[in-house]
């Protein structure tokens, strides 16, 4: 694998941001390619053209990519405006494969040089957020293909918003590479426990009765913050509940949203199946927490390659980038960690990595 190149641009159209981006690549040595690419939504209507130009351009025929919210490449975020970022990189045929879940079956799903018995590789990946069952469809997709899995969700609204080798949409797809394409990955965290951990003691599906033997939206007062009571709607974009992951030496957590709540029986709807005996946390959204967690996770990670980087995807939150952060902080602050690498990513509507949906984080991918 070659050290990847990036091209990106914005443009009052999508053809102007496509050519630009695409002319920033350079030549292409004459031989098998990868290419990542990403478009804001503004230009998302317009996917199938910029393949078309694209795999004309460059010959690439393997792209991968989707539309995001926003999108960043290198130390530049673009958001409202037409966009486009891509990357490529020489890689052999036999150590990738591009998959799409709408038009194969799982025995296909398997990164090259691995088998269903043995498991591994790892794959980059994208999911519709309007596709059907998306929490059910992540696990058995990493079960069925054994692969380490890294990316996100595209923007929602669009029919056909990601790239497989050509558009796609639905379900999950991307490419799956052999266990010997070196990729080490970081989680980095939005929001940060507000109280101690507890457990659900009574619930109904996704409602949850009673937390630690107390109304659960008493539970919420008590470890968010009294300033909530009798304003809840405060507490909107800024209160969640984090689910520790079992076994992890990170300590890592996924974040879910508050759906609702009824004062009078102090019941509390989350967006996520529930069952009694359930690790709970209530997790408030800091921006300089963020930072310090993203700081902190980068240079683990740094310490962990101890390498120069080939290149890096990073899948952000929506709600971060500079909802969270100021503008152009997120992909700046990984350049300055991680030093001037090639990078491109996207901002979407949730992120994945390993067999886990995620928000409000930011999951960076480094291909060594």
């Amino acid at each position: 694998m070659s050290r990847f190149v990036v091209g990106h641009a914005a443009g009052k159209d999508w053809r102007r941001a496509s050519r630009e981006a695409t002319r920033q690549l350079g030549p292409l040595p004459d031989r098998k390619h990868i290419g990542f690419v990403y478009v804001t939504q503004e230009a998302g209507a317009n996917l199938s053209d910029i393949m078309r130009n694209l795999q004309f351009e460059t010959g690439i025929r393997n792209w991968v990519g989707a539309c995001g919210i926003g999108i960043c490449a290198n130390d530049a975020e673009y958001f409202g405006e037409p966009a486009v970022a891509v990357m490529a990189a020489a890689v052999d045929e036999d150590q990738f494969k591009l998959f799409d879940t709408e038009k194969s079956e799982p025995t296909d799903w398997t990164p090259p040089g691995t088998s269903e018995a043995l498991g591994g590789g790892f794959a980059i990946i994208h999911g519709d957020p309007g596709g059907r069952d998306v929490l059910r469809m992540l696990p058995f997709f990493a079960q069925a293909s054994g692969a380490f899995l890294s990316g996100g969700l595209a923007a929602p609204g669009l029919d056909a918003s990601q790239v497989a080798g050509g558009v796609t949409g639905g379900g999950f797809s991307g490419a799956l590479f052999a266990p010997d394409v070196a990729v080490a990955t970081a989680v980095s965290q939005g929001c940060v426990p507000c109280g101690p951990l507890r457990h659900i003691t009574e619930c109904d599906r996704n409602v949850a009765v009673t937390i630690d033997d107390t109304p659960a939206l008493d539970m919420l007062y008590a470890d968010a913050g009294e300033e909530y009571r009798g304003n809840l709607s405060d507490a909107a974009g800024t209160v969640f509940v984090g689910f520790p992951i079992a076994g992890s030496d990170q300590g890592d957590y996924v974040v879910r949203n508050l759906m609702g709540a009824d004062e009078e029986r102090g019941l509390l709807g989350i967006g996520a199946p529930l069952s009694r005996g359930q690790p709970i946390m209530f997790c408030r959204r800091d921006a300089e927490a963020a930072r310090e967690d993203l700081r902190t996770r980068l240079a683990h990670l740094k310490k962990r390659i101890g390498a120069t980087p080939r290149g890096a995807i990073y899948s952000s939150c929506v709600a971060r980038g500079p909802h969270l952060f100021e503008a152009n902080e997120e992909a700046a602050m990984i350049q300055e960690v991680l030093g001037a690498i090639p990078l491109i990513g996207f901002f979407g509507s949730g992120e994945i990595s390993n067999d886990r949906l995620y928000t409000q984080t930011g999951v960076l991918s480094v291909f060594l």
